[in-house]
């Protein structure tokens, strides 16, 4: 699993069967700062994500990506690489809050 926040969203009006009706979000992974464990650090990447649970852009989520993401229910026969399979309220590194969704 991994944390990203969410960019932007994803429109494709033409795709695979089994992805129709499904949302799209683009994320950005998010590292803890080797410098400053109390921060985050946004990764170089972006990656579509299939949304399941209703995230919005700007929030922080939780996704898994490969075989996992297959995984996630009803993603059993969706060509699907990455899926969002939680939304983040808190992230404590070092006994320190470092993300709060409330904030």
């Amino acid at each position: 699993m991994f944390l990203a926040k969410v960019e932007g969203a994803v429109v494709a009006t033409k795709k695979e069967a089994s992805m129709s009706g499904r949302k799209l979000l683009l994320l950005r992974p998010q590292l803890v700062d080797d410098k400053d464990p109390t921060k985050f650090r946004p990764g170089v990447n972006t990656i579509v994500a299939v949304d399941t649970l209703g995230a919005g852009i700007g929030e922080m989520v939780m996704f898994c990506q490969g075989s996992s993401a297959r995984l996630a229910g009803g993603m059993k026969d969706a060509p699907v690489d990455a899926v969002i399979i939680g939304i983040v309220d808190t992230v404590d590194v070092l006994g320190k809050m470092i993300y709060s969704a409330k904030t």
